[in-house]
């Protein structure tokens, strides 16, 4: 598996991050994970082959987690010859069929109607679902927003987890517990904290608990960045710290 952060900053606008959205390849599957403002544009700076992602998943429903969906949409319809004709899936917890009728409902029934078998499928965390070529999706309830989720990508014994965005949570570190990547946000300093977003302090203690192979750290709000935040993590999980930025990749060949 192949992953690559495509955006790592917030709705707080960067000229150095875009926002959230990430992409996991393997064996046939192109799953972008949230698709945030500034993504459309980063798949083609870092000249990845957008035209064949065959799976999106969104974490949650605020904008900057899924701004850039429909320019996506739309540039699979008209973006290319020939048309695509590949068929496109897209993955999030209840509420994202609604979402996105509401987004056909102002941009054109295209939305949900390309051209293309587009379809819409809503996961809970009682199920998983089963990708091509053995890649297993799986969700875990964060708290953020009330349909806000974790996602796992597990591929032969590798394992990705994301937070999404989140607060602490004890459970979250449980489920993540010996994942191979964990991608977590770290949005705000100790002195800016809320209940609904990570501090330094509280990544390195979720990291600590979630004992995670390598932990890559995402989702920087410009203040949090004005604090030396591989110490504070440091302090709390002794295991290897990446501070991603836009580009970054891992790839579990390295390891």
């Amino acid at each position: 598996m192949r992953f690559t952060a495509l955006g790592t900053g917030t709705i707080s606008l960067s000229p150095g991050r875009s926002c959230a959205g990430y992409l996991v390849e393997s064996a046939g599957v192109r799953l972008l994970i949230d698709c945030g403002s500034g993504i459309t544009r980063r798949l083609a700076e870092l000249a990845i082959e957008w035209q064949t992602i065959t799976h999106v998943a969104l974490t949650h429903f605020h904008i900057d987690h899924h701004g850039d969906l429909p320019t996506l949409v739309f540039a699979w319809k008209y973006g290319f010859l020939p048309p695509r004709s590949a068929p496109v899936e897209i993955i999030g917890p209840p509420g994202t069929a609604a979402l996105l009728e509401r987004l056909a409902a102002a941009y054109g029934a295209w939305l949900t109607a390309p051209g293309f078998p587009l379809t819409i499928r809503e996961i809970t965390p009682a199920e998983a679902v089963e990708l091509p070529n053995g890649v297993k999706l799986s969700v875990y309830p964060v708290p953020h927003t009330p349909e806000s989720v974790a996602y796992s990508v597990e591929r032969n014994g590798r394992r990705i987890v994301y937070t999404g965005d989140t607060g602490p949570s004890d459970a979250l570190a449980g489920w993540a517990h010996g994942c191979d990547l964990l991608v977590c946000e770290c949005s705000l300093p100790l002195e800016m904290g809320i209940p609904e977003h990570l501090t330094p302090e509280q990544c390195g203690d979720l990291a600590a608990a979630a004992a995670p192979k390598h932990l890559a750290l995402t989702h920087f709000y410009p203040p949090v960045e004005n604090v030396d935040i591989r110490s504070i993590v440091g302090a709390r999980f002794a295991g290897p710290v990446t501070l991603a930025e836009d580009g970054w990749h891992f790839d579990f060949e390295d390891e």
